[in-house]
C-alpha cells in the first residue's frame, strides 16, 4: 500500500511538473510549435474616426482584439460599445504620452505631466521624467475608469511604448498591476530584444511573451502597402505573434487629429483598414499555417476569467 500511494504521489508530481511545462500554444490546446496570431487595433477612444474604423474591423470580423486610450475624449463613445459587445477583445491601451489629460488627479502624478498639465509628447520626456509610483496611479485609475464604465478587459497594452523604453522598475510595475487585476500584458518581446535588451531582465518569463510583435514602422504608397504586412505574415515563426493596426477613417477629423503627420497619420490609418478589410489579407492568412487566438483565450488559461 506504501508503495502505491509512492508512485502515485511521484506520477502526480511528474503530471503537474508535465503540464506546467506546457508552452503557451499548448495550454491553449494547440500543437507545441504552433504560429499563434492576434490580429489586433490600436487607439480606441482616439477619434470619432479611429471608433468607427475599429467597430467596422471587428463587425468584418478581420481583427480579433482592440486597445482603448482612456484619457481620451472619446473614449466615452467607444467604451459604450465595448460594454454593449463583452464578447469581444477590450484591452487598455495605457496611455502616458501624446499630450492626453491624466485621468488620476493632476496633483498625484506631476512627473508625468508638463508645465500645460498634459502628457509629455514623446518617450524621450516620460523616460527623463515619469516617476514609477505615479506611473502606477495612473495605469491604475485608467484600468479602473474603463471598468467602472463596464468594459470587460482582456489585456493590457502601452501607447506609443513608453513603458517599454523606461526602466526595470517600470516594467516590473506593469507587470505587477496586470497580476493584480487578472489581465495579461503585453511584452513585445523582439522589439526589446532589439531597442531595449537592458529591461530584458526585468521581464517575467512566466507571464505571456509576445514573440514577434509586428507593426508598421516607416510609410508607404497605397500600391505598396500591402508588402510589409504580407511579408511578415509569410514569416510568421513558431510562438504568439501579435499583427498591429492604427485604424481609421480618412476624413476631415483625422487629418485635424493627427496634424497632418505621415507616420500613423490619416493616410496612413486608412490604407491600414483597406489593407485589413482586404481580399488579399484574408488570402494571406488562409495560405498560412496560422492559429488565431485572443488575449480573452490566453486570460482564461492564465486566470480562469
Amino acid at each position: 500500500m506504501k508503495t502505491f500511494t509512492l508512485l502515485a504521489a511521484i506520477f502526480l508530481t511528474t503530471f503537474q511538473a508535465f503540464g506546467q511545462n506546457k508552452n503557451l500554444a499548448e495550454k491553449l490546446g494547440y500543437p507545441k510549435d504552433a504560429k499563434l496570431l492576434i490580429i489586433h487595433a490600436d487607439d480606441a477612444g482616439f477619434a470619432h474616426a479611429a471608433d468607427s474604423a475599429i467597430i467596422s474591423a471587428y463587425e468584418k470580423g478581420v481583427i480579433n482584439s482592440a486597445s482603448i486610450m482612456v484619457p481620451c475624449t472619446l473614449f466615452p463613445e467607444i467604451a459604450a460599445y465595448a460594454k454593449r459587445h463583452p464578447e469581444l477583445d477590450w484591452g487598455v491601451h495605457l496611455t502616458l504620452t501624446d499630450k492626453c489629460k491624466s485621468v488620476a488627479p493632476p496633483n498625484r502624478v506631476k512627473s508625468l505631466l508638463d508645465p500645460n498639465g498634459y502628457f509629455y509628447a514623446t518617450n524621450l520626456e516620460f523616460v527623463k521624467n515619469a516617476n514609477v509610483n505615479e506611473a502606477e496611479k495612473e495605469i491604475r485609475a485608467q484600468i479602473n475608469k474603463a471598468l467602472k464604465y463596464g468594459i470587460k478587459l482582456t489585456h493590457i497594452d502601452n501607447h506609443m511604448g513608453s513603458i517599454f523604453l523606461a526602466s526595470p522598475g517600470m516594467m516590473m510595475m506593469y507587470q505587477k498591476v496586470g497580476k493584480e487585476y487578472g489581465l495579461p500584458v503585453l511584452i513585445p518581446m523582439n522589439m526589446m530584444k532589439m531597442i531595449t535588451p537592458k529591461l530584458l531582465p526585468a521581464v517575467d518569463t512566466n507571464g505571456v511573451i509576445v514573440n514577434n510583435y509586428i507593426v508598421a514602422y516607416a510609410y508607404s504608397p497605397a500600391d505598396k502597402w500591402k508588402n510589409f504586412y504580407n511579408y511578415q505574415l509569410q514569416h510568421l515563426k513558431p510562438g504568439l505573434n501579435e499583427l498591429v493596426f492604427h485604424l481609421a477613417f480618412n476624413g476631415d477629423e483625422m487629418r485635424a487629429v493627427t496634424g497632418g503627420v505621415v507616420d500613423y497619420g490619416a493616410d496612413w490609418r486608412q490604407q491600414d483598414y483597406d489593407y485589413a478589410t482586404s481580399a488579399e489579407f484574408k488570402n494571406q492568412l488562409k495560405q498560412q499555417d496560422v492559429y488565431l487566438v485572443t488575449w480573452g483565450m490566453i486570460q482564461k488559461v492564465m486566470y480562469g476569467k
